[in-house]
């Protein structure tokens, strides 16, 4: 099940896929003088609680990139979401993953470099494995809408291949890479709360 906050829900695992939530990102911007909203921390937040609230999954796979930058203020934030989220929450390891995982550990996260499970593989980066279907993120992926009237959107999206689903980054301040999708692909729009294939 696809959410228009840009998770996945896995029923039968009862399993919440995010990826790129990049926390922290906001604090460490402001920290270097960069005019950031300072609501736009708590954003984050909020979205998690929501897709978490709607789900009430067994377990939330973050897959990678869930912290932005070295440790800041906003880890006492994710502290405090994690001890009141009641579901089993995974890391798996991004590039931008660089807090030492004993602070994870701390808070019984545990942190992997990639998951099979089903004949699926689920990674940060992109990858492809004979026999899997890879869910993944890293791209920030959307895509460039043309209308009739030279109106122009860049909206973000899930990105399927025939073996592979890029998630797009659930972080609010986070940005896109804009792909191309050929005849072999799928692309489903986040627009308006909602999730729209086109």
């Amino acid at each position: 099940m696809l959410h228009p906050h840009g998770g996945i829900f896995w029923v039968e695992k009862s399993m919440l896929l995010i990826s790129d939530v990049h926390l922290g990102k906001v604090a460490h911007f402001r920290k270097f003088g960069a005019a950031v909203p300072q609501k736009a921390i708590h954003k984050n937040f909020i979205l998690l609680d929501e897709i978490v609230h709607h789900f009430q999954p067994f377990q939330v796979c973050f897959l990678g990139d869930l912290f932005h930058s070295s440790l800041n203020k906003e880890w006492q934030l994710f502290e405090n979401w994690v001890s009141k989220t009641p579901s089993e929450i995974v890391l798996v390891a991004g590039n931008h993953d660089i807090i030492a995982p004993e602070k994870f550990e701390v808070l019984d996260i545990e942190i992997i470099q990639e998951l099979e499970i089903d004949g699926f593989l689920l990674s940060h980066h992109p990858m492809e494995r004979k026999g899997f279907f890879n869910f993944c993120g890293h791209i920030h992926p959307a895509v460039r809408l043309h209308g009739s009237g030279r109106q122009r959107l860049k909206l973000p999206c899930f990105f399927k291949k025939p073996s592979q689903l890029i998630l797009p980054a659930f972080g609010e301040f986070t940005g896109t890479f804009a792909l191309e999708p050929s005849k072999m692909d799928e692309v489903f729009v986040l627009v308006e709360d909602q999730v729209v294939k086109i």
